[in-house]
């Protein structure tokens, strides 16, 4: 179960600061939205909190039960999903994700088998990650994040390039295995986090 605070944090992009002075503490399997319009900063507020970029002032701390986390280490204990991420394209499906989980766990009594499943990739398993629609690739960036024992989620526009039956696919993937697990949404997509009970504005903190 992962807590995490943000204590006065800022970040600039030379003078022009993106947000400063925000103070926000999350408990273990809080919702939070990230709300703003195009290039607002939301994008560069979850990047700060997955450890990407650092901060231009204050702090952000992680804490695992009552274990301090270091932000070098916060990595180990995330799963992102987000349109700037790419994927490893010369690989094909099946060859990703055993990859991909030397690195991290699955979900507890998933195997890679069940996952491909879930995303419903059954049939491109063998197709490199090259051939696959924006679609597809979505459904892996998104059930890479679930499928993950990652306490922590760090979601950015999750439902980009789903059509109306993948979005209710991502919001079934939230229901079934996200309900354990701190969940943090970029978006100015209402249907991307109907499930955030919190709501934080990234434009109240230029």
């Amino acid at each position: 179960m992962l807590k995490l605070k943000l204590d006065q944090a800022g970040k600039r992009f030379q003078y022009e600061w993106i947000f400063r002075k925000l103070t926000i503490s999350l408990t273990p399997c809080q919702k939070l939205a990230i709300m703003g319009s195009n290039g607002s900063g939301k994008s560069t507020l979850i990047k700060c909190i997955g450890g990407q970029m650092p901060l231009s002032e204050g702090s952000i701390h992680y804490q695992i039960g009552d274990t301090p986390i270091l932000a070098t280490e916060i990595y180990r204990h995330l799963s992102i999903s987000a349109p700037y991420l790419d994927l490893p394209e010369e690989f094909t499906l099946v060859e990703f994700l055993h990859f991909h989980f030397k690195f991290k766990n699955l979900s507890p009594g998933l195997s890679i088998s069940e996952a491909i499943k879930i995303m419903y990739l059954e049939k491109s398993k063998e197709k490199a990650i090259q051939n696959f629609s924006s679609g597809m690739k979505q459904r892996l960036k998104l059930g890479l994040c679930f499928l993950s024992s990652s306490p922590l989620l760090l979601l950015d526009e999750p439902t980009s390039n789903l059509d109306e039956r993948g979005v209710n696919w991502y919001l079934d993937l939230v229901e079934s295995y996200g309900q354990d697990k701190t969940i943090i949404v970029g978006s100015n997509d209402p249907r991307e986090f109907p499930f955030c009970k919190d709501r934080l504005g990234i434009e109240n903190f230029k």
